[in-house]
């Protein structure tokens, strides 16, 4: 039987869902043990000047790991998840809890799950608490002036990512075996390049949003953090209301993936693009066809954020009335954003809709003539905080961040984030992007590619 201690090092090593459903399974470890080395990870990690953790729900789950227990000891069949501790997002619903979104003024507990709550506890999950995240989800940084800014758990004095900052440190930590974010300009993908895991963004009606705290209801998607596709597969499963099947091969030989030639690939970093271009030959060497061409509707998407865009017209839209009470208590960086919204009219709004139609149907119809489109998930490593201090330093880094997985929220299309960097690189991730509603397909080339990534030939 595993003991705590030893459960303590592997989650931070990098367990995978599974592997402790395995020995969940096979009795060599209990439910409880596999919580209570989450929340060791968490006693010694977590920082309360700067929370991963916002709320750790330790009653509510120390019985959910109890009943996973007493149901396997009883031969009883249990859910697909059942035992394993997974974090949410602070803006997801949980009855009697909390969901604040990142912020300070809201207090009002939740009536009811959130969906996506309600399937992962039918599946057996046991939900460890609210994680720390950009005030309201609106930033690719993850920083958070309320609850702290969490360390980045591979690159101390850097910052996570975001806007899920605390649900990616969580699962690199070993403070939960993955956890559950949202996506509206990259905020699953760039957290999880930036702390060395797997993040993806389904389609976006895969899931549904019930119970979630929105930012953009036109953008806004929700996706898992894990520490490998078929983790990130399992976790969609149930997220999205289907049955869990492994994934089936697939063959790279042959297949053509894109990479643009222009847009995701300017102003790289050069650690990046080191990694990008090392990561583009292990494919090859793996058989893919990997071809540069320049991507049309790439160079229309600008216009469809000026202003703020989508994020700023719908999240005013949500705020408006409550920034006349509690104005004074959000994050200045976040408020200015959201405020730029009012200057949208009915008529902008209803244009960037068009607008916005017809460069899906042009990007999918392009789409057709690859199997996927790869780049780096983001242009740049991780940002030290203090290139963040200045409001300059951080609107230029956040706009740079968000540039590349944006892509597939305004396009509507899914994508998914591998670790690129090797042993002592500072972190950066791959992205492989699909038309939409081709998840399952897209989630059977990433395994394929992170197992080419992983043991290159």
């Amino acid at each position: 039987m595993k003991t705590q201690d030893t459960l303590t090092l592997e989650l931070s090593a990098g367990l995978t869902l599974r592997q402790l459903l395995d020995d969940l399974e096979k009795g060599n470890l209990q439910a409880r043990t596999l919580l209570e080395a989450c929340w060791a990870n968490s006693n010694e990690k977590d920082d309360s000047q700067a929370q991963v953790y916002t709320a750790r729900f330790e009653q509510a789950a120390s019985a959910e790991a109890e009943a996973a227990d007493t149901l396997r000891r009883a031969g009883v069949p249990v859910g697909e998840l059942a035992g394993l501790p997974i974090a949410l997002k602070a803006l997801f619903d949980v009855a009697g809890k909390v969901s604040h979104a990142g912020s300070r003024w809201r207090s009002e507990p939740a009536i009811e799950d959130a969906c996506i709550v309600t399937r992962l506890r039918r599946a057996g999950a046991v939900i460890t608490g609210h994680t720390n995240m950009t005030e309201f989800a609106y930033s690719g940084l993850g920083l958070n002036p309320h609850f702290g800014t969490p360390d980045n758990p591979l690159a101390p004095g850097r910052i996570p990512g975001g806007s899920s900052s605390g649900s990616a440190v969580a699962v690199a930590q070993g403070m939960a075996a993955a956890a559950i974010g949202t996506d509206t300009g990259g905020s699953v993908r760039i957290p999880a390049a930036f702390c060395g895991l797997v993040g993806f963004k389904p389609s976006q009606r895969r899931i549904p949003r019930d119970g979630t705290f929105a930012l953009s209801d036109s953008l806004d998607s929700i996706g898992p953090i894990a520490r490998s596709v078929a983790c990130c597969a399992r976790l969609d499963a149930v997220l999205s209301g289907r049955t869990y099947r492994s994934l089936a091969a697939y063959d790279l030989r042959g297949r053509r993936f894109v990479v643009p030639e222009t847009y995701m690939l300017e102003d790289l970093d050069d650690t990046v693009a080191q990694a990008f271009d090392r990561s583009l030959r292990q494919l090859r060497a793996a058989g893919a066809v990997i071809v540069e061409a320049p991507v049309p509707v790439l160079g229309a998407l600008p216009e469809l954020m000026e202003g703020g865009g989508f994020t700023a017209a719908e999240s005013y839209f949500l705020h408006r009335e409550w920034l006349a009470e509690h104005a004074g208590s959000y994050d200045p960086r976040v408020r200015t954003r959201i405020e730029k919204g009012a200057n949208i009219s009915a008529a902008d709004y209803l244009e960037l809709c068009r607008r916005r139609q017809a460069r899906m149907c042009e990007m999918d119809a392009w789409l057709q003539g690859y199997d996927g489109l790869l780049a780096p998930t983001v242009p740049i490593v991780p940002p030290r905080m203090q290139e963040l201090e200045s409001d300059e330093g951080y609107t230029r880094l956040n706009l740079r961040v968000l540039r590349n997985p944006t892509v597939a929220n305004l396009l509507d299309l899914c994508a998914i984030t591998l670790p690129s960097h090797a042993e002592g690189e500072l972190p950066s991730g791959i992205m492989l992007v699909g038309r939409n509603g081709l998840d399952d397909t897209l989630l059977r080339q990433a395994q394929a590619m992170e197992d080419a990534l992983r043991h290159p030939c």
